[in-house]
């Protein structure tokens, strides 16, 4: 736990690091003589340290882990050469792995900023500042810790919680505590959000809504937790409950152009519940460099770079598309021969060349009227929850533990989301059904390896025949790897898979846990003992 210790001292610095949001209400503080002492005198303050928690902390997660464990992990896409990535597309992944040592430091790092602010506010704060502000900004902060432990949760299990920095500086060395009092923590966590938030904010900031959501999810994943073949039906009942008053009472709604949510100009959109807040100009590795990891041409990134070339989709991710899903998929991934003119819009749009990554890929600071952004900060606001997700898990939760479900609402939302994507609707959904239109809703966004880890909890035979598949060559007349790249001929339409010679491990119950990073287990053995309750 030796980085969370290092990292309490990045408070301070976060809090002058404030234009790393671009939204007006996130004006930048003087530079000089900020403390957690004299910081923290008004309301005003209180938006401002906030503020910080939407982007800086959660950079190194972004940038490549966020894509690489949630779709190159579960099978969406593929980047054969890079040595973290390899291991996690062929599941011989080591304590060692960068990719996993970025996140889970980057999962710690937002915590300890979380719990600073926390202690700031209930410590310095003068009566003179409103509860309603006091409890509102506690709402904004236990919201975005309780999202962070629930990455944690579902890519290592048990882990540490901590909730007190100074107790973590005096004795770094920590035991992990049982999942279930994990999950305990986050409920607690996002229960005080859904009760202290306000209804609306300006955009970009969480709301009830936006912990409602996000509870309805950890609800659904809990669900299954130490269950055999189904689903606790309390934990369904209850995601069903928090989903349904987004779905019903929020006054939200999707966004009707699927293609527009992934396009910078409708940042923060009505669908947006919880978005990375990112602005241009703030230096490598303080904002959005996920269009640099995975851009097919420099010719789309502004300052060059560009490295997403070998970076594409898996030929089993892209058989999951109907000829009617044409607007999902071209949002999604680019296919040789598709015209985006959005992209290098002053010198006549770009032309796909090959099969590669189009979710994400925003274009240059000039194709975004964003002078100041460069190749390391994009400013798509990505998003972490969405509307469309949270109908979804509405369709799921009341589908429950039924092989099928003709419940009018479930289909409603669920066929919202279809609608908007120009796809047939359906009459009847199974979990199958929901499981793959999640898949292709979601892809790249980082969602479908966080369906399998919930599919696992209670079903994981399910779970391993899912990934197994990928991983089983066809009976075509040649032979191939679902979970391999392809071309694609744009004059016959025809999709061919690329030899891969990766050597991919069987998963098993064990693959969807993964190991403690090395550095973390050699400065805190505990880390490596049975994990004790929390509570």
């Amino acid at each position: 736990m030796k980085r969370i210790k290092i990292n309490i001292a990045l408070l301070v610095i976060g809090i002058i690091m404030i234009s790393s949001c671009k939204k007006d209400y996130l004006t930048r503080p003087p530079l000089t003589g900020i403390t957690t002492d004299n910081f923290y005198k008004s309301g005003s303050d209180l938006r401002l340290a906030t503020a910080t928690l939407y982007a800086q902390p959660w950079a190194t997660w972004n940038n490549f882990p966020l894509l690489g464990m949630g779709d190159i992990m579960s099978g969406n896409m593929l980047q054969p050469y890079n040595g973290d990535l390899v291991q996690l597309t062929t599941f011989s992944i080591t304590p060692q792995n960068g990719t996993l040592t970025s996140a889970w430091q980057s999962f710690y790092n937002v915590i300890g900023h979380c719990n600073i602010n926390l202690k700031a506010i209930n410590t310095k704060m003068p009566d003179s500042v409103s509860v309603k502000s006091k409890t509102g900004a506690i709402g904004e902060i236990r919201f975005i810790r309780a999202t962070s432990y629930l990455y944690l949760a579902q890519l290592w299990g048990a882990v540490p919680i901590i909730e007190d920095n100074d107790k973590l500086i005096a004795n770094p060395l920590v035991p992990r505590h049982k999942l279930e009092d994990v999950y305990k923590f986050i409920i607690n966590d996002l229960r005080y959000a859904v009760a202290n938030l306000p209804r609306t904010d300006q955009p970009g900031r969480v709301t009830t809504w936006s912990a409602q959501g996000m509870l309805a999810k950890v609800y659904l994943s809990r669900a299954g937790l130490n269950q055999k073949g189904s689903r606790n039906q309390s934990d369904l009942d209850s995601a069903a409950y928090y989903a349904g008053n987004v779905c019903k009472t929020s006054g939200l709604s999707l966004l009707p152009n699927y293609y527009n949510l992934f396009r910078t100009q409708y940042n923060d959109n009505s669908e947006s519940l919880f978005a990375y807040q990112w602005a241009p100009g703030v230096g490598y590795g303080q904002g959005n460099a996920i269009q640099a990891q995975f851009a097919p041409s420099g010719s789309l990134v502004t300052g060059g770079g560009g490295w997403g070339g070998a970076i594409g989709p898996t030929i089993d991710l892209a058989n999951q598309y109907t000829t009617q899903d044409s607007v999902r998929r071209k949002a999604t991934f680019m296919l040789t021969g598709d015209k985006y003119p959005e992209l290098n819009a002053a010198g006549g749009g770009y032309t796909a060349t090959g099969v590669n990554v189009k979710k994400h890929v925003v274009g240059t600071a000039a194709d975004n009227n964003s002078p100041t952004m460069d190749l390391w900060s994009s400013i798509e606001h990505n998003a972490v929850l969405r509307l469309a997700d949270v109908y979804l898990i509405y369709a799921e939760a009341l589908l429950g533990n039924n092989a099928s479900t003709t419940n009018a609402d479930a289909l409603m939302y669920f066929n919202q989301v279809r609608s908007r994507a120009g796809v047939d609707v359906v009459t009847q959904l199974t979990p199958d059904i929901i499981m793959k239109e999640r898949r292709i809703e979601l892809a790249f966004e980082g969602q479908y390896w966080f369906d399998l880890v919930r599919l696992s909890y209670y079903d994981p035979n399910k779970a391993i025949s899912i990934i197994s598949k990928q991983i089983t060559p066809t009976k075509d007349a040649v032979p191939y790897i679902p979970r391999s790249q392809f071309s694609y001929d744009p004059a016959t339409g025809v999709k061919t898979a690329s030899a891969n010679s990766l050597i991919i491990t069987p998963p098993s119950i064990n693959t969807f846990t993964l190991p403690i990073p090395a550095n973390e287990q050699t400065a805190d053995p505990k880390l490596l003992e049975a994990p004790v309750p929390y509570y």
